[in-house]
């Protein structure tokens, strides 16, 4: 039985910055960030989306009648949660109206867990070949103004529906997976930003993937040959490409993955989401021909990692989302002084209300207002 993605979408916040702006304030030659991380747009997420809201427009651009009644599995990847108990995927669930006998679970390790999210979905529609699985994997990525990781931030969501049969792309059963207690990247609990040792950070998910790769093609036989594109969790679109010019250079690949780092550029960092928008920036560039092996490289700090693979499903072309480049060009640009002002904006901690303005928000899902505690999300 085949098992795979049947369908995929993302959502971002309807505000970003310039990069080249941004990096004029912070007194930084532009081309550090353009270049130097290959990053052009960063988007902004206004207090009226968290990531339960940015989880459920991404889903509702794609889910059909048929999903909501045989879905039974919601899963929701993330490292910005918002709760040290309820999951998110909770919320999610009843703002898409999913029918109700269904689990929904809550998935952490930094920015892995999207992948492990769609291999537990495999093994879910293994024994229940008739139900689907909700994935989404919604992120705000802080570091702080005026740091050095400030400019690999972002916000964003992914969303995706997986099934027997599906209509994308086959997940494969072959795959590597590597765990080692590494202090790179984190956050604790009483922290609004994320700890994190840039260039260390960069050295383990380089190791990382020589690790997970290397054993792969060890175990399958394959070769870099058996594959038409190389993806890789992309906190910033550069360092995908250094490790993909560490096992080849092959114009032809680069240029593939040049063309899986579309959103990414316009988006920034969304964490759990990172590997799958590049996905989708590959999948919307319509270059692939049916039955193409991908590889993904999926890399959460702290650290665990995976290498693992799917294939392209003839006609995939024909059940995309078609306007994802539309929600992007439809943004608006923001001054750097409103960024700031939004990133510092602080929810109340005491049980206060706070009523937000939503009349600017395209949602569809919005946060409304907080009462006692109790987040409100509302369908515009």
């Amino acid at each position: 039985m085949n098992i795979g993605l049947d369908k995929i979408s993302f959502y971002s916040p309807n505000q970003y910055i310039d990069m080249k702006e941004l990096a004029h304030h912070r007194d930084t030659d532009p081309n550090k960030y353009t270049i130097g991380l290959g990053q052009d747009e960063m988007a902004i997420s206004n207090p009226t989306q968290d990531p339960v809201t940015m989880a459920a427009n991404a889903a509702i651009k794609i889910l059909d009648t048929h999903d909501l009644d045989s879905i039974d599995l919601v899963l929701f990847a993330t490292e910005t949660g918002l709760d040290y108990s309820k999951a998110l995927s909770v919320y999610v669930r009843h703002l898409l109206d999913i029918q109700p006998f269904a689990r929904c679970i809550e998935l952490k390790e930094a920015c892995y867990s999207g992948t492990a999210a769609i291999q537990l979905a495999k093994s879910h529609i293994a024994s229940n070949p008739d139900k689907r699985v909700l994935i989404v994997m919604a992120d705000i990525s802080r570091y702080g103004l005026h740091t050095a990781g400030e400019p690999t931030q972002g916000a964003g969501a992914v969303a995706i529906v997986m099934s027997r049969d599906p209509k994308l792309l086959i997940l494969e059963d072959e795959s590597s997976y590597f765990t080692d207690d590494v202090m790179d990247f984190w956050r604790p609990n009483y922290s609004r930003v994320a700890m994190v040792d840039g260039k260390y950070s960069n050295e383990q998910y380089q190791r990382f993937f020589d690790v997970t790769y290397n054993n792969y093609l060890n175990e399958t036989g394959r070769t870099i040959d058996d594959f038409k594109a190389h993806l890789f969790h992309i906190p910033y679109t550069k360092i995908g490409l250094k490790a993909l010019q560490s096992i080849t250079d092959d114009q032809d690949k680069i240029d593939t993955y040049l063309k899986s780092t579309t959103y990414n550029r316009r988006i920034g960092n969304i964490y759990t989401g990172s590997l799958f928008l590049s996905l989708i920036s590959l999948l919307d560039s319509k270059t692939l021909a049916s039955n193409e092996r991908i590889g993904l490289y999926s890399y959460g700090s702290g650290s665990v990692a995976e290498f693992y693979s799917m294939r392209t499903v003839d006609g995939y072309q024909k059940h995309l989302y078609p306007s994802h480049l539309e929600d992007l060009d439809s943004r608006t640009k923001v001054d750097i002084d409103t960024y700031e002002k939004i990133f510092n904006f602080s929810y109340p901690t005491d049980g206060s209300l706070l009523e937000l303005d939503t009349s600017n928000d395209k949602g569809p899902f919005v946060l409304s207002h907080i009462e006692n505690h109790i987040r409100y999300y509302t369908k515009k």
